[in-house]
């Protein structure tokens, strides 16, 4: 009996070299999907490509540049014909206390966290096959207030509320937007992006896993399971949604150990 859910469905995942983008696309080629991942970066496109296998195509671009989008679209379709599942993934932004907050900074996590999206969303239009489903990344610190996080905070209710728009936008066609917001998943942006050290990342994943119902912070694994379901037929009659991914812990109070 075949348990790949995903059999035979064609998926883009941006920024899919590291972190949760990795992650969703060795979940989405074990469920059986062809995965066509983005990235900035050649040398980790091609290491990416190294690890995962047979089942993915990596395409250098810019989810911020729209001929860079349009290009994956028209490769997408000249090899499969259309795109069954979209990941917009691609993002990124760092704590800055709002004194300190730089042009370049507001400048660069609008562009990536919402003119990307929004790109790439439209980029996509043509290839998406009628009932696609459509999920975007958002965050639990839309949610919070967390200090230092504004702009990045405000990007990511962006992009929530581009999912409920979306959804009404593409109902003809029937396509499903909807939205992840993972919670504390360590991944390679806490060094890169927060510019912890290894220490820091520790003791910070020891704090926090107290504030987690859960009892422990998540994994890229945790998220591509979401993933996973949003993209297959068993979330069919769901649209517009946030689903929250964070061990419980901006619904639920842990409580101090």
């Amino acid at each position: 009996m075949n348990t790949q859910i995903l059999k035979g469905r064609v998926a883009l995942v941006t920024g899919g070299t590291t972190g949760l983008g990795f992650g969703a696309t060795k979940r989405l080629i074990k469920q059986g999907a062809f995965v066509y991942i983005t990235g900035r970066r050649q040398n980790a496109l091609d290491e990416a490509v190294a690890k995962l296998g047979s089942s993915v195509t990596a395409i250098q671009a810019d989810a911020t540049s729209k001929s860079d989008m349009l290009r994956v679209a028209e490769t997408i379709k000249a090899e499969h014909g259309q795109l069954d599942i979209l990941f917009a993934n691609a993002g990124g932004g760092h704590a800055t206390p709002l004194e300190q907050l730089t042009e370049e900074q507001i400048d660069s996590e609008l562009s990536i966290n919402i003119k990307g999206v929004v790109l790439t969303m439209q980029s996509m239009l043509d290839v998406l096959r009628d009932g696609a489903s459509v999920v975007l990344n958002a965050s639990i610190t839309a949610d919070m207030g967390l200090p230092g996080f504004a702009v990045y905070a405000a990007t990511k209710a962006a992009v929530r509320s581009l999912a409920r728009s979306w959804t009404t936008d593409l109902k003809r066609r029937n396509i499903r937007v909807n939205t992840i917001s993972p919670g504390v998943v360590p991944t390679e942006g806490y060094s890169s992006e927060q510019k912890m050290s290894d220490e820091d990342i520790a003791a910070y994943i020891e704090r926090v896993s107290t504030e987690i119902p859960a009892g422990r912070v998540g994994t890229a694994e945790d998220i591509a399971d979401a993933l996973v379901f949003l993209a297959s037929d068993a979330s069919s009659y769901i649209r517009g949604i946030d689903l929250v991914v964070d061990g419980g812990m901006t619904r639920v109070y842990a409580g101090r150990n």
